[in-house]
């Protein structure tokens, strides 16, 4: 065991003997430079044979020269001729430019935009070729509407002017023209009247009662004789009357003329209810 641990005592003491000197050599070497150092540095000897390579800035400054003596051959070669005569280019022939092509493209577009909605203000202010509600409809021949009307116990109603049209007595006349504008007397004076289907109350549409010969409104019990004139019921006025014309016997409705009904008293006709009532409680509201 003493045999073992000598020798590994020698070998510790010879590494930590070396270690202190290689640590006093580097403190001694303050400004100097090791060998190592020095043989590091040595620049490398060139031989004679090896030839300098160009750097970049070599390549370039040639490019530049080269560019240079290229432009003043051209300048000399063309020195001996006359300059051409300047013509100024035509304005049609030339390009839009990128702004005058986007300038032009919104005013374009706004011309467009207000174009249509000047056609489409236009086309609602002055409509043309409108057909049903709301246009002048031909009723057809007067004598012929009468017939209608007397097959119809004294009611015609036409869907397509939401009217109903009845006889007028022409002995009443002379008491209608005091009450009634010209557009209504006319289809009177050929012997008959149309009037809008709709209540002047709230609305509701007014049907027929045969039994006693009157409109009678289902929604509050407002009553109206032939004629649209009020004789019950929480209405405020008669029922209201379209425009109407005559030519040569054909009965013209404009429906988009709608003209407000007779006051409440109105009563040319003088019709009362010839039966019973289909609705109870109008009476006694007139």
């Amino acid at each position: 065991m003493i045999w073992i641990a000598i020798p590994v005592l020698i070998v510790l003491a010879l590494v930590v003997t070396f270690a202190a000197l290689r640590r006093r050599d580097t403190g001694e070497a303050v400004g100097s430079l090791s060998r190592e150092t020095q043989k590091s540095d040595r620049p490398a000897t060139v031989s004679a044979d090896d030839t300098e390579q160009p750097t970049g800035r070599d390549v370039e400054k040639a490019a530049v020269l080269e560019r240079r003596q290229a432009s003043e051959e051209l300048v000399l070669a063309g020195s001996s001729a006359s300059p051409a005569p300047y013509v100024p280019p035509d304005p049609e022939q030339l390009g839009a430019t990128r702004r005058q092509f986007l300038n032009r493209s919104i005013i374009g577009m706004f011309a467009l935009g207000l174009g249509a909605f000047g056609a489409g203000v236009i086309a609602f202010l002055y409509p043309s070729g409108v057909s049903g509600f709301g246009s002048v409809l031909r009723m057809g021949n007067v004598t012929d509407l009468i017939a209608e009307i007397r097959a119809g116990d004294g009611f015609l109603y036409r869907p397509e002017g939401r009217m109903w049209i009845t006889e007028y007595p022409s002995g009443a006349l002379e008491k209608a023209q005091q009450g009634y504008s010209q557009p209504e007397l006319n289809a009177m004076e050929a012997g008959v009247t149309a009037l809008y289907q709709k209540c002047p109350h709230l609305g509701c549409r007014i049907p027929s009662c045969l039994s006693s010969q009157w409109f009678e409104c289902p929604c509050h019990g407002s009553q109206y004789n032939q004629a649209g004139e009020k004789r019950g019921g929480p209405a405020p006025r008669g029922m209201d009357h379209f425009a109407t014309s005559v030519d040569n016997g054909v009965l013209f409705v404009d429906t988009g003329a709608i003209i407000q009904g007779p006051p409440i008293g109105t009563n040319t006709t003088g019709q009362e209810a010839e039966g019973p009532n289909c609705l109870s409680g109008g009476e006694g509201h007139s």
